[in-house]
C-alpha cells in the first residue's frame, strides 16, 4: 500500500488526529522543501558568483569598504585618528589548485541558505504552528517576520560592523615587520562567514527569551537583576569579537548587544503580563461556576 493512502487510512481510524508516521511524513516534506529553496538560490549564486565575490564577499579586505569610511568620518568627528582605516596590511592567495573552485561553491552555499532562511524557516513554523494551542499561536502570530528581521539585522551588523573590525586587527597585527601577511581565500572566507551568520544567530536572543519565558525558565525580575553582571559579558564578548585595543571599536560592537538584551528583558515583561492576565481570567472563570 503506498505511505500516503496508508497515512490517510490511520487519520481516519483515529479520528482525523495524525500519526506519528504521518508527522514524519509531513515533516520531511517541509525539509525537503526547505533544502530545496537553500539549493535554488545557491544555484542563483553559483550563477553570480563573480560579482558576489567582487561586491560582497572581498569588499571588506579593501580600505574603500563602506564600514572604513564612516570610521574615518567618525575618527574627524571625536579627534581620533587611529579610528581611521586607511590601508589593510595583507593579500588574498588560492594556495590549493582547486581551491577558488572549492570555496566558489562553499559561498554559494552560504548565500543560498543566507537568502533562502525566510522561506526554509516559514517551511519550518508551518509544521510546528498546528501543534501549538490557540493561546500559544496567537502570542506567537508574526514569528517568521519576527526571526527573519532579527536574522538579517544580524546578519548585516556581522557584515558592516562585526568582520571589518575583525579584519582590520588581524590583517594589521604582526610579530615582527618581515613576517609579510599572505591569507589563504579559505582562511578569509571561513571568518567572513562564521562571524556574519554567528551575528545572524546571536541577534535570535529576544526569540530564545520569548520562549524560555514562555515555560518560565526566565522571568524579567530575574534578568534585571542580573543586567549589570551581562553588561560585563556583553563587553568581554565584545573584546573577543574585536579583539582589537580600540574602545571604540568594543563600544561599537557593545551597544547593539545591551540594547537586544533590552529588547529581551521587554519580551520577557510582556510574556509575563499575558501570563497574569490569564491567571485572573481563569481565576474568574472558576468563582463563576462557584
Amino acid at each position: 500500500m503506498p505511505l500516503d493512502q496508508e497515512i490517510e487510512n490511520e487519520e481516519e481510524e483515529t479520528g482525523g488526529e495524525m500519526s506519528f508516521i504521518g508527522h514524519l511524513e509531513e515533516l520531511r516534506w517541509h525539509v525537503i522543501r526547505a533544502a530545496g529553496s537553500i539549493l535554488v538560490f545557491a544555484i542563483l549564486a553559483f550563477v553570480y558568483i563573480k560579482e558576489i565575490y567582487h561586491y560582497v564577499i572581498i569588499a571588506p579586505s579593501q580600505p574603500d569598504f563602506w564600514t572604513y569610511k564612516m570610521l574615518c568620518l567618525l575618527a574627524d568627528k571625536v579627534d581620533y585618528d587611529e579610528l581611521c582605516i586607511k590601508a589593510l596590511n595583507f593579500k588574498l592567495q588560492a594556495i590549493g589548485m582547486g581551491d577558488q573552485f572549492t570555496m566558489s561553491m562553499t559561498s554559494s552555499v552560504i548565500a543560498g541558505l543566507v537568502f533562502a532562511f525566510p522561506y526554509a524557516f516559514w517551511e519550518i513554523w508551518s509544521f510546528i504552528k498546528p501543534g501549538l494551542k490557540p493561546a500559544e499561536q496567537k502570542s506567537a502570530r508574526g514569528a517568521v517576520f519576527y526571526v527573519t528581521f532579527l536574522f538579517f539585522s544580524g546578519v548585516f551588523f556581522g557584515y558592516y560592523v562585526v568582520t571589518p573590525l575583525a579584519i582590520n586587527f588581524l590583517a594589521n597585527y604582526t610579530l615582527d615587520d618581515s613576517i609579510i601577511n599572505e591569507f589563504s581565500l579559505a582562511s578569509y572566507i571561513s571568518l567572513v562567514a562564521t562571524l556574519t551568520l554567528a551575528c545572524g544567530i546571536a541577534f535570535q536572543l529576544p526569540i530564545v527569551v520569548f520562549v524560555l519565558s514562555k515555560v518560565g525558565v526566565l522571568t524579567p525580575s530575574f534578568m534585571r537583576e542580573y543586567r549589570k553582571h551581562s553588561m560585563i559579558v556583553i563587553l568581554i564578548v565584545a573584546a573577543v569579537i574585536t579583539p582589537s585595543p580600540d574602545i571604540y571599536s568594543q563600544i561599537l560592537v557593545a551597544i547593539p548587544l545591551f540594547l537586544l538584551f533590552e529588547i529581551s528583558i521587554l519580551v520577557s515583561a510582556k510574556v509575563e503580563r499575558e501570563k497574569l492576565r490569564e491567571e485572573k481570567r481563569l481565576a474568574k472563570l472558576g468563582g463563576s461556576d462557584l
